[in-house]
């Protein structure tokens, strides 16, 4: 028995302990893959959209790297062509969604992510811009904090690339 048990904790290590990578692969403007490469395994994700920002982080905070996918896309709930955040994840050597997001808020320019929380650039309606925060909340990003609100461009942009910098 305590044999058995040894080994179920080395494979549960090794689980945890394997490498992983995402990447993008972009075919042309309106077609990218995100591929998944593990160990043992890799898995493709059709991205049939304009990819304009992509980076990883553990987003969900469960010790394994999550793909932020930047696309310009319409979705079911905002039908204006526009830029959105999408998050994927492994889920046993496949990619999954963890998150699909029709909007943030604001009007969303970029993204990053940064000291474990999602950061972006976003417009408003009467054309100022804000720098916000956001962290993992069960189900999707929420805002945390303002890090910059009611700012010029070239303010919202100063904040947001010192920050990424960091």
């Amino acid at each position: 028995m305590r044999y058995l048990n040894m080994i179920s904790v080395m494979c549960l290590w090794a689980v945890m302990t394997m490498a992983q990578q995402f990447t993008i692969e972009t075919v042309s403007d309106s077609l990218s893959y995100l591929v998944l490469t593990t160990d043992s395994t890799t898995d493709r994700h059709r991205l049939p959209f304009e990819v304009y920002q992509f980076c990883t982080g553990d987003v969900d905070g469960d010790g394994s790297e999550d793909a932020l996918v930047g696309v310009v896309k319409t979705t079911r709930f905002d039908p204006v062509m526009a830029r959105r955040l999408f998050i994927f994840k492994n889920h046993h050597g496949r990619i999954r969604a963890l998150w699909m997001g029709s909007r943030l808020g604001g009007i969303l320019h970029d993204f990053c992510f940064t000291d474990g929380r999602v950061r972006t650039l976003q417009a408003t309606t009467d054309g100022h811009y804000a720098v916000l925060e956001h962290e993992w909340r069960k189900f999707g990003l929420g805002a945390l904090r303002f890090l910059a609100a009611n700012v010029s461009l070239e303010e919202a942009l100063s904040v947001f690339c010192t920050l990424t910098s960091e």
